[in-house]
């Protein structure tokens, strides 16, 4: 069987291909990490000695939001308190009607780490307690990005803002077929005469 390749075959092909790609690459970054910001969270909150507060641990969750504030009084002990997602919201809103007022101190520059329980809730959880609109909203202000990276040492905040920056990896975008991994990089070739 003699095959006849023609240039009408070689441009259907090209095209097909191109348009594999480009569905293939339809998810973007940013809405990558608005949904991370939407998730409800996991977060183990702890005091430090400056009186600041600091995410040393954070997940997302299936269940409603909710924290666990770890302290320390001058004795040593430790006491962990849950905080229910109702108590977080009221938290953040709070929070960030102060920061609307520019009251809060995720409107400055952080001045070393940590801050306030209210601030680091609404710096850590904001878009999971008062909506993406809002964690978007925050996501924009630069200050406030700076002070939620002073105030989370949670491998997942610095895993998820790796993931979110200039950079981007293409490990969680899918390919037509549900393929992960590999992305095509060109599709500017010139086929057929």
């Amino acid at each position: 069987m003699k095959h006849i390749i023609s240039a009408k075959n070689i441009i259907l092909g090209a095209t097909g291909v191109a348009v594999l790609t480009a569905l293939s690459g339809c998810q973007s970054a940013p809405q990558e990490q608005s949904a991370q910001e939407g998730q409800n969270k996991f977060l183990v909150v702890e005091q430090q000695a400056n009186g600041k507060y600091v995410v040393i641990d954070e997940a997302p969750t299936t269940g409603p939001s909710h924290a666990i504030i770890r302290s320390t009084d001058a004795n040593g002990t430790v006491t962990e308190r849950v905080m229910s997602e109702a108590e977080l919201k009221n938290m953040a809103d709070q929070e960030y009607k102060k920061m609307q007022e520019g009251k809060s101190e995720l409107n400055a520059e952080p001045h070393g780490e940590g801050m306030g329980l209210a601030g680091t809730i609404l710096a850590a959880a904001g878009g999971a307690l008062l909506g993406n609109m809002i964690g978007n909203a925050l996501m924009n202000n630069s200050n406030f990005r700076k002070n939620q990276d002073a105030s989370n040492r949670s491998a997942y905040h610095k895993s998820a803002g790796a993931s979110g920056g200039a950079s981007t990896s293409s490990s969680g975008k899918r390919s037509f077929f549900g393929n992960k991994g590999a992305s095509s990089t060109s599709s500017s070739s010139s086929y057929g005469g």
